[in-house]
């Protein structure tokens, strides 16, 4: 991508009628450049819809993203709740790449007890069939497992980097704000620098060219992530994320999980044209 746009995780606030076409030209009205399509309840959009929305994005240079649904378990014990998973997966790739979006991302399993290492290979073989059946489909959308707030989750920045170099397809969806809940680090600059330069350092400098990101304020504890925040209510030091990303010049989009999303998209885009 030419350079780093900032969006929203869902259709802003603001619009009363809450549609995806309406809120792709709110985003467009606020001065933003990014919107995620939130399937976090399920994937419910139909081929023509999703074909509009492409349309009026792409018309109006909106980056479009989607975020899978909540209710998604790679590691599941149960067989067809994994099975379930990873249709979840596939069908937000599909109607996502239909909608003209470039990444889609989700959290993809919960470790249940079982031995970290364990947890991975179940989630890596998931993914791989994942890969396999979009490429098939000639669907060339990024598939990114997200970094996760809570430490029963899978999901450190090290087992997405690690998915990343063994798959194809397949690339981190980098939630800043998850990593300092997770481990109450990653909040100076030299810390985000290092979680740059490990993306540059082991997928390449195509990695940090079409990032996508999530960040906003968070609530966290001994277990990790208890609430998203607005960015002023919280610890996260978003202004030393903002400048580590400007010296790696780093692009692609920053979407804002913050309650009040786009107030703090807002807030995230103006900083960073501050800084540049």
């Amino acid at each position: 991508m030419e350079k780093l746009v900032f969006g929203t995780a869902g259709i802003p606030l603001c619009v009363k009628n809450r549609d995806a076409e309406e809120g792709i030209r709110e985003v467009v009205k606020l001065g933003l450049g990014a919107m995620e399509l939130e399937f976090v309840r399920g994937v419910k959009m139909g081929v023509a819809k999703a074909k509009s929305v492409r349309n009026v994005a792409k018309k109006l240079g909106v980056v479009l993203t989607a975020h899978g649904p909540y209710y998604i378990n790679l590691n599941s014990k149960e067989g067809e709740k994994r099975r379930a998973s990873i249709k979840r997966i596939l069908d937000t790739a599909r109607v996502g790449w239909m909608c003209g979006a470039f990444s889609i991302t989700f959290h993809p399993a919960y470790y249940h007890n079982d031995p970290p290492e364990k947890v991975y290979e179940v989630v890596k073989s998931a993914l791989s069939e994942i890969v396999e059946t979009l490429s098939s489909e000639g669907n060339k959308v990024w598939v990114r497992p997200e970094t996760t707030g809570k430490k029963t989750q899978f999901g450190t920045l090290e087992e997405i980097i690690r998915l990343s170099e063994e798959l194809e397809q397949v690339l981190p969806c980098v939630d800043f704000s998850h990593l300092h809940a997770r481990t109450g680090k990653y909040n100076t600059y030299d810390e985000f620098s290092y979680i740059l330069e490990s993306i540059e350092n082991l997928l390449g400098r195509d990695a940090l060219e079409q990032m996508h990101s999530h960040v906003q304020g968070i609530e966290y504890g001994e277990k990790g992530e208890i609430n998203h925040l607005n960015l002023q209510e919280s610890d996260f030091n978003y202004v030393e994320l903002l400048k580590a990303m400007v010296d790696f010049d780093v692009k692609g989009v920053v979407i804002c999980e913050s309650p009040n999303i786009e107030e703090d998209a807002l807030l995230l885009q103006k900083t960073y044209n501050s800084l540049i």
